[in-house]
């Protein structure tokens, strides 16, 4: 007979514990250990009849698959992301920070898919009538969408399983669904961790896409055990600042199509609507002009195969305590006193006594490398107070020893700044090449720069930049 085991876990991470305690060895969480009773059969895999397995039944590597077949979901930025639309049996989770969006996303996808075969969204947070209004205020209220506000795993999974069950299905959201053969309550690690399990199990032997909304901690990182993002096949997050209008939704794992793709939404009083040419919208007013005031520069950024033009602004001002401020937004801190390291050390500026301030217009996070180079860029700028020339991108990495090193994807990134109506560009020297074409780059100025000390030449006072080194 099954006996009731008592185990003591940490809702943050997952961690079982022997007995109770206020700090989680696992994650250092303090007061996340909650106390979980679970039925366990005695005996383990070798108790009772019929334990031995069944022989696999393996297959060879050599043997040809196709490409798994795409359903669109009526929204192109939402099919980019997932690598051309959504793939039957496949389970997606969409995390986010409280009122972003996933919801009203998650709605327009399904509302979209359900001309196309039958489309279930449950939530276990909303009644029916507060579905039916968002609908309504989206402009899909007409479409063939099955609604349910419903907790219990048993009851959906029982409705997946009919005859006429649905090819896809939302759950709104899985820290509310419960299994009832536990006894912990519903958003315990326990409960979403077997939740998942059986939705997941469901929709796969159905062929039916599952579209699970995660909750996430204050850290940002989905709410629950980590290995619910092991067990789904895509993990996408819904970015974005309340004070801002666009919102991004980023691949993070993607086991049918690539990592680090994004789609770029504003939201609206009708919802998110799809922006088709998100550079225009990340740059600053004035960026594409002549003249602007000192301190920023264009960089051309990519998002996985999207390469995005950003302005990035940069402040630096004397310091007005003993210990310079350093205050940066959409980018890592850590790179920004790198890149200001390199500038006193290998050029000369005078930045250890300055309060220098760094921003991504638009509230666009950039992670990669090439940013570098526009930073410094941003930097000499607002130091020497002379403007970056007019109509011109900035990209390229930069190396401790001040050297600019090449970057991926350039002909993309000259490609969107030529479409854009820029004309110069200030790149990394790139390796000669058999191959190389200048076709992608036509109409567009490039100068190429080996070390950081040349792009100091390029402002137009270099008196003045010279007046503001002297340490170093």
């Amino acid at each position: 007979m099954a006996k009731a085991v008592t185990r003591y876990v940490c809702q943050s991470c997952g961690a079982v514990h022997r007995r109770w305690a206020g700090k989680c060895d696992g994650c250092g969480a303090w007061n996340s250990i909650a106390e979980e009773v679970e039925t366990a059969a005695p005996g383990g895999m070798g108790a009772g009849a019929g334990s031995k397995g069944r022989r696999l039944a393996l297959a060879s590597l050599s043997g040809a698959s196709g490409e798994p077949p795409r359903r669109p979901s009526g929204i192109a930025e939402f099919d980019r992301v997932l690598g051309g639309g959504l793939v039957p049996g496949s389970a997606v989770l969409i995390g986010g920070d409280p009122g972003i969006g996933k919801s009203t996303l998650l709605l327009a996808v399904a509302a979209g898919t359900a001309a196309d075969g039958a489309a279930v969204y449950v939530s276990g947070e909303e009644a029916v009538d507060q579905i039916r209004m968002r609908a309504a205020r989206l402009g899909v209220a007409g479409a063939p969408l099955d609604l349910a506000a419903a907790t219990s795993v048993r009851d959906i999974v029982a409705s997946m399983d009919a005859a006429d069950g649905p090819d896809l299905v939302v759950i709104d959201s899985i820290q509310t669904m419960y299994v009832d053969t536990l006894e912990a309550a519903p958003g315990t690690v326990s409960q979403v961790r077997a939740s998942a399990q059986e939705l997941i199990r469901a929709a796969k032997k159905r062929g039916a896409v599952l579209l699970l909304v995660g909750h996430v901690t204050k850290e940002g990182a989905i709410a629950g055990p980590r290995v619910l993002e092991h067990m789904v096949d895509t993990v996408l997050y819904f970015e974005g600042e309340r004070s801002h209008q666009f919102r991004i939704l980023r691949g993070v794992k993607n086991r049918f199509g690539p990592t680090d793709e994004i789609g770029v939404f504003e939201m609206t009083d009708r919802g998110l609507a799809e922006v088709p040419n998100p550079s225009a919208l990340f740059l600053g007013e004035g960026a594409e002009k002549d003249a602007r005031a000192s301190g920023a520069a264009v960089l051309a950024s990519m998002e996985g195969s999207r390469p995005l033009l950003v302005e990035v602004q940069a402040l630096v001002a004397p310091a007005t305590f003993a210990a310079p401020r350093r205050a940066v937004i959409g980018w890592d801190t850590a790179r920004l006193h790198m890149v200001l390291a390199v500038l006193e050390a290998r050029c000369g500026l005078a930045l250890a006594g300055r309060d220098v301030y760094l921003n991504v217009a638009g509230g666009l996070r950039v992670a990669e490398p090439a940013a570098d180079l526009a930073v410094a860029a941003a930097l000499v700028s607002s130091l020497t107070d002379c403007p970056v020339p007019g109509r011109t991108v900035v990209f390229g990495e930069i190396g401790l020893s001040g050297e600019i090193r090449t970057v991926s994807q350039m002909d993309n990134r000259l490609k969107e700044a030529a479409k854009l109506g820029f004309e110069r560009a200030i790149v990394p020297k790139r390796r000669a090449r058999a191959d190389d074409s200048n076709g992608a780059q036509a109409g567009l100025e490039q100068k190429s720069i080996g070390h950081l000390g040349e792009l100091l030449a390029l402002f137009e006072s270099p008196a003045e930049a010279s007046g503001s080194r002297g340490r170093g």
